[in-house]
């Protein structure tokens, strides 16, 4: 019989020492809890250890002579009570929570339910009683040891430019990533995705889910793929399929080359909730663990789970242990892999209280004062589908956020929408009024005009409607208001002048982007031309609607993308650190002036007319030697004679012209130029 001893109840998850292994953890309302040893491939139940030692919640023990690549699960014994939010059902292997990789994969079958699936509207409160040890994946024991090796690049955020991509999507189509590891960590290092990112001029690489998650048992049913991961089954353990013949090291040595170009790794995460669904979903891990410490249950009624994200759960961030495990999840990937920031799914759930989102919650508050985590850029999504849902701007100082407003605003603007103009401008100074409270920066504001959820810059112009059938759902999936414009043609087409109105369309909306005060986020392969066919929900897609097509390359718009992060970077009026107010630099100019296409000062009037969807706006740079720069833009359809603002005798240089004329041109304060429709014209003071 194999001797155990008591062990520690930290660090929790499975802890390697000198002399063995040390199993923790953490279940408030267990009985019991069994240790179960697998073979090496995880196929063959060994020996089951009965766990006699619990502190504070945490089961533990020490076994001697246990050591690196041990496979294991866990079965936790309770009560079986779901109508008091207890789901402990011993038949059920479960994967450990802190498993740091992964051992096999889900093979679906109604043995993964705890309850006897099928069996009426009651179902869920019957015990099954079927071992489902042969359909879960297992956790192998990993040593805890830094992986990565290089200084990190430490950009600062007004300097910050993300491309957002995925891990297959960006190289499973690529011609010059090898074949063999397309679709994986090693593809992300080659040099020629890392080539692309520094050409582009990007300094961060923000990563769609890279934890395991699951591939749902619809989807498969229907011949798809959970493709984009918000679905998790493991915070600590990297997706395997991401994984090549290198193991965990290819990530820490995708992240050194990352940085060794001076390109952050931003990972998106999702604990928001897990992939066990509501009620009627399979017992993998956290519900047969302790369901009723780590979910939101329905007040009243513990039967059922109090959804705030639409996915069926939620994760209780109230509970100490569950955000401990949080806490600890963060951290890992941080000082593990080198990770440099977080992207937060659905980060309003995070701070949910029972009485609404708490700005103040101690998992917010954990994060900013932790000292390592303090120190990595930290972005939430602000939305749920819980009541008051939407929080943009309300997360505490510390935190940018996607800023739906911006895109939804800009792209209302470029179709020639009525009235924008206000709106506009408030976006395009980085949302001071939503983000200048609590002595926040521009860089809170993280703006995008596309994303992995919606149409592709490309589609955004070439579309008027979603085109979603591929996903089995008759179209009903996806957003429905997207602001698009398909420029005259719905999808592909050959019309020149067509063609030629997307493709300025693509340079106005890439323009305002890079211009606009705030952190500007790039969705891969919009630099491209990159196409998902009218598709504006591809998260079933692993396939080539969903993957990046290479082949498509547009040089021209690549080099225009390089040439906007040029721009930004070498002109600090575009990337302040403070928010634009009017105040007067030591020139006596005043940060930002907005002008009316006449040349004179915007009036109230002027904001305020429905019609008018010209704008020129001013501003001076922060370092002392560097131009003031003059941003005319024309989204009416038709040409507008503009009015540079008078001072002095002072010269404008044209440096970018979305219409591709203006370039190169000098004009004196007080000359007229035509702006052709649609199109935007960036100017420097010489």
């Amino acid at each position: 019989m194999r001797r155990m001893e008591p062990g520690s109840p930290f660090p929790m998850g499975a802890s390697t020492t000198e002399r063995g292994t040390n199993f923790a953890i953490f279940s408030d309302h267990a009985e019991g809890v069994e240790l179960c040893l697998f073979d090496s491939r995880g196929e063959k139940e060994e020996e089951r250890i009965a766990l006699s030692e619990c502190t504070n919640g945490v089961w533990h023990c020490h076994l001697p002579g246990i050591g690196r690549g041990q496979v294991y699960g866990w079965r936790v014994h309770g009560p079986w009570a779901p109508e008091a939010g207890h789901r402990f059902n011993p038949n059920k292997l479960l994967l450990d929570p802190y498993a740091r990789r992964l051992v096999g994969e889900i093979k679906w079958d109604d043995a993964l339910h705890a309850y006897q699936i099928g069996a009426g509207d009651d179902a869920d409160l019957i015990m099954d009683e079927r071992d489902s040890a042969a359909f879960m994946p297992k956790a192998r024991v990993i040593p805890n040891m830094p992986l990565t090796a290089t200084t990190k690049p430490n950009s600062s955020w007004p300097r910050t430019v993300i491309y957002e991509g995925h891990v297959r999507g960006l190289t499973m189509r690529h011609p010059f990533v090898p074949e063999e590891v397309r679709g994986t960590f090693a593809a992300l290092g080659s040099p020629a995705m890392v080539d692309h990112l520094v050409k582009l001029g990007v300094t961060a690489l923000e990563l769609l889910p890279v934890q395991a998650f699951t591939q749902d048992r619809y989807l498969l049913d229907k011949g798809l793929a959970n493709y984009w991961g918000y679905n998790t089954l493991s915070f600590f353990a990297p997706e395997p399929r991401y994984l090549g013949n290198g193991g965990l090291e290819e990530i820490a040595i995708a992240v050194d080359r990352l940085h060794q170009a001076g390109i952050e790794v931003i990972l998106d995460v999702v604990y928001n909730h897990t992939c066990e669904g509501n009620h009627l979903g399979p017992t993998l891990s956290w519900r047969g663990i302790d369901n009723a410490s780590y979910y939101h249950l329905l007040p009243g009624q513990p039967r059922y789970y109090d959804d705030f994200t639409g996915c069926g759960n939620a994760l209780n961030t109230n509970h100490p242990r569950v955000l401990q495990m949080i806490m600890d999840s963060l951290r890992l990937w941080s000082t593990i892999y080198g990770v440099d920031g977080f992207r937060f799914d659905l980060a309003t759930t995070l701070g949910r209280r029972p009485n609404g989102f708490d700005p103040g919650h101690a998992i917010f508050n954990a994060m900013l004062q932790d000292p390592v985590l303090g120190a990595r850029k930290l972005i939430a999504e602000p939305w749920d589908v819980g009541p008051g849902g939407y929080q943009l701007g309300n997360f505490p100082a510390g935190f940018s956020e996607w800023n739906g407003d911006y895109r939804d605003v800009v792209r209302e603007f470029w179709v020639g929408g009525d009235g924008m103009l206000p709106a506009f401008a408030s976006r395009f100074a980085a949302s001071s009024d939503l983000f200048s409270e609590g002595r926040r920066r521009p860089w809170s504001s993280v703006n995008f005009i596309t994303a992995h959820d919606g149409f592709t810059l490309n589609d955004l112009v070439s579309y008027n409607e979603k085109h979603n059938e591929a996903n089995g759902e008759d179209n009903r999936d996806g957003h429905d208001d997207n602001k698009s414009w398909n420029c005259g043609v719905e999808g592909e087409t050959d019309d020149a002048e067509v063609l030629d109105r997307r493709a300025r369309q693509k340079r106005n909306l890439l323009a305002t982007l890079f211009l606009s005060q705030g952190v500007p986020m790039l969705l891969a392969g919009d630099e491209i031309g990159n196409s998902q066919g009218g598709n504006n929900n591809a998260y079933c897609q692993d396939n080539e609607i969903g993957w990046i097509d290479w082949d498509r390359h547009d040089e021209a718009l690549t080099d225009f993308v390089s040439r906007l992060a040029t721009l930004r970077k070498s002109r600090s009026a575009l990337a302040r650190p403070a928010f634009l107010t009017g105040a007067r630099n030591e020139r006596g100019q005043p940060d930002v002036v907005w002008f009316a296409a006449n040349g004179e000062r915007m009036t109230e009037a002027e904001w305020n007319t429905p019609h008018v969807k010209c704008l020129t706006v001013r501003l001076a740079p922060t370092v002392a030697r560097e131009p003031a720069m003059l941003i005319m833009l024309n989204a009416a359809h038709h040409g507008v004679d503009f009015v540079l603002p008078k001072d002095g005798r002072r010269k404008w240089e044209a440096v970018l012209d979305t219409a591709g004329n203006a370039e190169g041109e000098k004009r004196g304060s007080g000359d007229t130029y035509t702006m052709e429709g649609r199109s935007l014209i960036v100017w420097e003071q010489r």
